[in-house]
């Protein structure tokens, strides 16, 4: 049976996903660090459509620089709302300001590749490639990080992998 457009119909598991904010049992999703992860999601792959249409016809580095701008742009606003402890700024132990300054130039580093692949080649191919960085997080959180994974894990894992690598290949 066909449900019209203008009258969707919600399955009843979305619902207790949205109204649930805690683990009842193994069939319902945390409305916390699952959505915010969803919503990171949805934002990536806006942020890959956008971003090759916006490189289309200028330079790469110019579109990051664009794109970092906008970035600190957004920051500030949370700085001036007051949704930043810039005060907390100096308390964070030196290991993690060298950490966090580390990711920033990788961050810096995978955008400026990022936009120059999307310069050149199909949005879905690079981003399929792009998220490969999902199996070097794994990879690397039990490396450097002694996090586990668990067989069905580590299975994820490879068909993520396959998967980009479908996606990627001509």
């Amino acid at each position: 049976m066909a449900c019209s457009p203008s009258k969707p119909r919600i399955p009843s598991s979305v619902l207790v996903v949205i109204a649930t904010s805690d683990w009842d049992d193994r069939r319902t999703l945390m409305v916390g660090w699952q959505l915010w992860a969803a919503g990171a999601a949805v934002l990536a792959a806006l942020t890959a459509v956008l971003a090759k249409i916006g490189v289309g016809g200028i330079d790469s580095n110019l579109a990051t620089l664009f794109r970092t701008v906008v970035v600190v742009a957004l920051t500030g606003l949370l700085a001036i709302n007051g949704q930043l402890g810039w005060q907390q700024l100096v308390l964070l132990p030196r290991a993690s300001l060298a950490a966090l300054a580390l990711s920033g130039l990788a961050t810096g580093g995978s955008w400026l590749c990022y936009f120059k692949a999307l310069q050149l080649g199909p949005v879905a191919r690079v981003a399929a490639i792009d998220k490969l960085s999902v199996v070097l997080i794994a990879v690397f959180g039990v490396w450097v990080l002694g996090e586990q994974l668990g067989p069905r894990g580590w299975i994820g894992v490879v068909l993520m992998g396959t998967g980009a690598l479908l996606v990627a290949l001509p």
